[in-house]
């Protein structure tokens, strides 16, 4: 699964990248960690000509009530071996994909009683592409359009299912030759193309931060080398 991640990078960087402007109410503020569940607004991309800001969470069109985070905290990732399945994400599929910039993400890896954190990020691209779909919601209180968006999710490749080695999933992650499918959603997705580890890399952080009130700080992608390793590695 996916219920953290990061995007540190600034507007210029996202519109060299994705050939999108940027319009001026779209903030510029890196985020270091951010999770899911607190429905941060993220700088997405579309078919659109400009980047456009999206919360994450996805709320359907036809959803109702005035208690989002109901449903939000349900559909912040999206299992594409299920989406044409799912009352949420079915009437999405092949029409409104997106793409969710990272500059990595977030996963805790269970080591018997314990769960430690990682950061896992690509290698070779500081800035990449994580698959999503998006919706339009009518927020019935204030009659103004809202957009959200839900992170696909794939079958865990080798390394992932060493760090998230409970139920075995990852974000699904673009290459760069198949951003532009995905975005037309003419794609027709198997494990073949998923995201290989040899190119992905996991470093350890420190829990104390990411289970702190103020996560959102650039140490937290700092590798992190317990007390214990280190003393081990001075007698080594």
């Amino acid at each position: 699964m996916c219920y953290a991640n990061s995007s540190t990078s600034v507007n210029i960087d996202l519109a060299k990248r994705y050939k999108k402007l940027v319009p001026e109410l779209i903030p510029d503020t890196p985020i270091y960690y951010a999770s899911g569940f607190s429905h941060p607004s993220w700088r997405i991309i579309t078919n659109d000509t400009s980047i456009q800001s999206m919360k994450w969470g996805l709320i359907p069109h036809w959803f109702k009530s005035n208690d989002t985070d109901e449903i939000a905290n349900k559909t912040l990732n999206a299992r594409i071996e299920t989406l044409q399945e799912r009352s949420s994400f079915k009437h999405l599929w092949n029409r409104q994909h997106c793409l969710v910039p990272s500059t990595g993400f977030f996963e805790w890896q269970k080591q018997g009683a314990n769960r430690e954190p990682f950061l896992i990020k690509v290698k070779d691209q500081e800035l990449f592409s994580i698959a999503g779909l998006f919706d339009t919601w009518l927020n019935p209180q204030t009659q103004t359009f809202e957009q959200t968006f839900t992170i696909v999710t794939c079958e865990a490749n080798e390394l992932m299912s060493e760090i998230h080695n409970v139920k075995k999933r990852m974000p699904l992650i673009l290459s760069e030759d198949q951003e532009g499918k995905w975005l037309s959603g003419m794609v027709q997705w198997d494990l073949s193309q998923r995201f290989p580890s040899e190119r992905m890399e996991a470093i350890s952080i420190e829990k104390r931060l990411i289970l702190s009130k103020e996560p959102n700080v650039p140490e937290i992608r700092k590798e992190f080398v317990p007390l214990s390793k280190r003393q081990t590695n001075l007698f080594d």
